[in-house]
């Protein structure tokens, strides 16, 4: 019984790293971001970095996920597209994570949320769009609200993104939301006379926890700046597609530039499975 699933879950992968084979930009990031992470795997394996070996499992499992939302749903993501979310999975797992890009470039995190709502939005926008041209489905919505729905689609995966972090952080202590040293605190908490009025204190150049002080110069902000800022990028990112994505439905496909982004039905797979 044990061998039989090992065999469906080896035929499965097989299947999808074919299904990658079918374009050639695709397979050789695909290659390559691979053999990068199998590296990283024999590395923490060999320091016993559990945790670290843990994402690098992930980040594999991930790397097949573009290939079986288009073997599974008949859908065809761009090169641009696919290409991309590769990149991204990299970028935030092996070198976010494990080679503390995070921390070691500020700007890291906020470049990933901003394509994170590019992303997406362009999925969002492909779903309803897909049923905007299906015939059997009498679904429609003009170009206007095709992008409402894609900036709305990608600013929720945002929003529960932010939940998760927060939990985290709360239930299991990590620090997703990142903190950050500011000089300035405006609070109702520190309002003697107990109004709803906030004292602002200016200038904090030292904060103390239990009396020892901390090795910062100023007030330790736990997350929220990191969530807004991260909620703000997202905005940026699936505002831009959203854009984009109206006037792509406004030329109806025309747009050389958006197609390299939205996913389509693969009507080959399709008609292989049944359907139109």
């Amino acid at each position: 019984m044990h061998m039989k699933k090992k065999k469906k879950r080896n035929g499965m992968i097989f299947e999808l790293v074919e299904q990658i084979k079918t374009d050639k930009i695709t397979f050789t990031v695909f290659v390559l971001l691979r053999a990068f992470v199998i590296a990283a795997m024999v590395l923490s394996a060999l320091n016993r970095n559990y945790e670290n070996l843990f994402v690098c499992s992930l980040s594999l499992v991930l790397f097949l996920v573009p290939p079986f939302v288009e073997k599974k749903f008949a859908i065809s993501l761009p090169t641009a597209l696919e290409v991309i979310i590769l990149l991204f999975i990299f970028a935030a797992e092996i070198l976010g994570e494990i080679n503390s890009y995070y921390t070691r470039f500020p700007l890291w995190d906020t470049m990933l949320h901003t394509i994170n709502g590019f992303l997406c939005a362009a999925i969002g926008f492909a779903m309803v769009d897909i049923l905007n041209t299906n015939t059997r489905v009498k679904f429609q919505l003009s170009p206007f609200y095709l992008s409402v729905v894609a900036f709305c689609f990608s600013m929720t995966i945002g929003v529960l993104w932010e939940f998760f972090e927060f939990f985290c952080d709360m239930v299991l202590h990590t620090d997703m939301q990142k903190d950050f040293v500011v000089d300035i605190i405006s609070s109702v908490a520190l309002n003697p006379d107990g109004l709803n009025k906030p004292v602002v204190i200016k200038g904090i150049t030292s904060t103390a926890v239990n009396g020892v002080p901390l090795e910062i110069n100023g007030y330790l902000d736990i997350g929220i700046i990191d969530t807004m800022k991260d909620l703000i990028v997202n905005f940026v990112g699936a505002a831009v597609f959203s854009i984009i994505g109206f006037f792509y439905v406004r030329s109806r496909g025309k747009n050389k530039f958006a197609k390299n982004f939205i996913p389509t039905v693969d009507r080959n797979n399709t008609e292989e499975n049944g359907g139109e």
